[in-house]
């Protein structure tokens, strides 16, 4: 009976298409990261307008209730049908993939890149304007860079978050791994086997993005020590000793 049934599986077919699943992976990486991208930005402006005064907290306020709520298969085709239609372009369903999971995902970085800007404080600001700073450089120099070393391990959890939820773009036929994975299963009928390899590609991934993150807070958080970080940062280190001592100007 056990010997039938380990028969039943026959891993073979994984190798047989590994091609397959890797380019469909290929997908799910290219979709998450441009989302990832455009979500830092959307979410950084949004979390901007939820710390600023009425009517613009309501309105940001109420995009980040509204999409936090939304489940991701209802984005996805919200965004595939309905926008659409409502707009007049047909997108793609890789664009249509990454307005879904812009619209959810930045919702949630907008939350994450407040708390991070709340956590500043606020003697930061007030000391880059007293040495002359403008407003706007003083969030760009000061706050903005110590806000996102506080919110990188939050934006790691949200990209390997990204990554599996690209699993349901197949439902509006982005050729990602699921829908490869799919495809090959009706091809072989070894729904366990490849259902399994591709789970396998997911935890992988989010073994690899989570030591990553890792190491970049690492890096940006605590003293850098060793000839790269010198390298890295040898830059800015003379640039502020040369405005301390007078060689350069603060702008």
């Amino acid at each position: 009976m056990i010997l039938a049934s380990s028969a039943a599986f026959n891993w073979s077919v994984a190798w047989q298409y590994h091609g397959a699943l890797l380019a469909g992976f290929g997908v799910a990486m290219e979709c998450a990261a441009l989302a990832l991208v455009i979500s830092v930005a959307v979410g950084l402006v949004v979390a901007l307008g939820r710390m600023s005064r009425s009517p613009v907290r309501f309105l940001a306020a109420l995009y980040i209730n509204l999409f936090r709520g939304c489940p991701i298969i209802v984005s996805v085709l919200w965004v595939y049908f309905g926008l659409s239609l409502l707009l007049g372009i047909n997108f793609s369903p890789l664009q249509a993939g990454v307005i879904a999971l812009v619209l959810l995902y930045s919702a949630f970085i907008s939350e994450i890149y407040r708390a991070a800007l709340e956590a500043i404080h606020k003697g930061q600001r007030e000391a880059g304007l007293a040495i002359g700073l403008h407003r706007f450089q003083v969030f760009l120099r000061v706050v903005l860079p110590q806000a996102t070393r506080i919110a990188i391990p939050n934006i790691g959890s949200m990209f390997i978050g990204m990554i599996k939820d690209t699993s349901v773009l197949f439902t509006i036929g982005l050729g990602e791994l699921i829908y490869v994975t799919q495809s090959a299963v009706s091809n072989t009928y070894q729904p366990f086997v490849l259902y399994t390899v591709a789970a396998g590609f997911y935890v992988v991934a989010a073994f690899i993005l989570d030591f990553l993150f890792r190491l970049v807070e690492r890096v940006l958080v605590k003293p850098a020590k060793g000839p790269l970080a010198e390298w890295l940062t040898g830059r800015q280190t003379r640039r502020a000793k040369a405005i301390a001592d007078g060689v350069l100007p603060i702008g």
